[in-house]
């Protein structure tokens, strides 16, 4: 038998605020798409643990990050979620201005004050990585090996890194974006997107294209395996029907199957021969945790206006079905009936795994 943990793991704010600390502060975590950043002086305000964090486009075409934090007296320089800069981001308090490197170019007085330097007082800069058009970022003085945490993650799910190379993630072009805003905390997210043990009981919709998925097993049960489409089942679609035309790069192993791969702390990648569905969550509080969900589908089907209308609906209805069992949990980890937690059956047994390394890095 294996314990899951203790309902105070899902409500108690210490437990959130360590969360935050000792994981999401010190792990690779998904911020955005690249794409979203189109041109130089493009911006995004995201936030990762504690911290508010500004991705911006430089006119040498790279994405940077750094703290969303002027370097005079803390105010904080973007307060939009987006937007495009006209030439630098400058502080609206005192206008200290630093250009899209981070390096504090002017501010008022400045050739007065000869002991504040300028390659001293830049914007304090974030580790950043791009990976399957996504940007990737760290706030860790020393990361972790992206290699080892992110694309480990890969391997160890697929069995091979190569697998996830010939859906070519990084040329899809953004379908449909819907953010959720589940009253969950993040955990029990992360626990229901990897065990299929629920899906018989509150997916009809995905059991019908997915049948193997209502015996109880989710497809990260087994490395390298992806759940096979029905026989009758033409598209990973709300009704079944066919979807748009698969992705060029699949092989005839990856055709009519769905695989599933959780990259923690927080991204949930779905892999269909036509098209991506990548997760990406941000937890705010204890019972509240943000998730936005992109589908990517072929440049060409998305410039051409196809309908991908069935294809979004069938993971919408499966996201939402997911975000209100977690909601519907929440309030039990409180109960004195949670206090000690309950039990994982032998088809959950791998959340273990889940569990081992949040208390790992807590510890």
């Amino acid at each position: 038998m294996i314990r899951t943990l203790p309902g105070s793991a899902y409500t108690d704010v210490p437990v959130f605020a360590a969360e935050q600390e000792r994981i999401f502060e010190r792990s690779w975590t998904c911020v955005a798409l690249a794409a979203d950043l189109a041109a130089p002086g493009a911006f995004r305000t995201v936030t990762v643990g504690r911290e508010s964090v500004v991705l911006v486009r430089g006119r040498d075409g790279a994405v940077r990050a750094f703290l969303n934090v002027c370097r005079h007296r803390g105010a904080r320089l973007c307060t939009e979620e987006s937007g495009q800069l006209r030439r630098n981001l400058q502080c609206p308090y005192h206008a200290w201005t630093y250009d899209l490197a981070g390096k504090l170019v002017a501010a008022p007085n400045l050739t007065s004050m000869p002991d504040v330097r300028r390659d001293e007082y830049g914007l304090l800069a974030v580790h950043l990585r791009e990976w399957l058009g996504y940007v990737w970022i760290c706030l860790a003085p020393e990361p972790p090996s992206f290699e080892a945490d992110v694309l480990g993650e890969v391997v160890t799910r697929l069995g091979d890194i190569t697998a996830i190379e010939s859906y070519g993630i990084e040329h899809l072009a953004l379908g449909r974006r819907i953010t959720y805003d589940v009253a969950a905390n993040w955990k029990l997210i992360v626990e229901n997107f990897m065990e299929c043990y629920h899906c018989a009981t509150i997916h009809p919709e995905l059991t019908e294209v997915l049948p193997e998925f209502a015996d109880g097993y989710a497809a990260q049960y087994y490395v390298g395996h992806g759940a096979e489409f029905g026989s009758e089942i033409a598209g990973f679609t709300v009704d079944g029907t066919a979807g748009p035309v698969r992705l060029p790069g699949i092989s005839a192993d990856q055709d009519r199957r769905y695989y599933a791969i959780t990259v923690k702390p927080q991204v949930f990648v779905n892999l269909v021969p036509d098209h991506v569905i990548v997760h990406r969550m941000t937890p705010l509080a204890p019972d509240r945790t943000v998730v936005v969900c992109d589908w990517l589908f072929a440049r060409d089907v998305v410039a051409a206006g196809s309908d991908i209308g069935p294809s979004v609906e069938l993971f919408h209805r499966v996201n939402a079905q997911d975000f209100a069992a977690c909601e519907r949990t929440q309030p039990a980890m409180n109960s004195r009936a949670y206090r000690d937690g309950g039990v994982l059956v032998p088809s959950e047994h791998h959340i273990g795994q889940f569990h081992t390394w949040v208390a790992d890095r807590l510890a």
